[in-house]
């Protein structure tokens, strides 16, 4: 991504700008949700008392799954957010949320796989913390 790409994207996202070219791609995202994110949403967050969305654009990004009420981004990291350029990139992202008063909490598709009850135990942990 050029620098002048990135810089754009911070200031859109810093000035709260909702990118609605991003829509159809979380549609899309949506439908095609990851065998991890599909266990978690049909087996946890699609009946969670607090609603939770998927493939949510927010600003210039699109979330795995966002809790509004708890200000809360839910993100589930496949092997390729393991490279250098993709943590520099959700190191950022996180930053940009962060200023929005927003809190991410990452999972892998490890923790899913064989921590998936700690991972739901967490995931309400920081709902319930955040919605007092």
């Amino acid at each position: 991504m050029a620098e002048g790409d990135r810089k754009e994207r911070i200031h859109m996202q810093q000035k709260g700008k909702h990118n609605s070219t991003l829509t159809p791609r979380a549609r899309e995202l949506r439908k095609n949700m990851t065998t991890h994110e599909n266990h978690l949403w049909y087996d946890f967050l699609r009946n969670y008392p607090v609603k939770i969305m998927r493939q949510k654009v927010i600003g210039t990004f699109i979330a795995d799954f966002y809790c509004a009420k708890a200000n809360l981004v839910i993100e589930i990291d496949g092997g390729h957010h393991f490279t250098e350029e993709v943590q520099k990139y959700d190191s950022e992202r996180e930053q940009i949320m962060q200023n929005l008063e927003i809190k991410t909490i990452r999972y892998t598709n490890d923790d899913i796989d064989n921590n998936f009850d700690a991972v739901c135990i967490d995931i309400d942990t920081h709902i319930k913390n955040r919605t007092r």
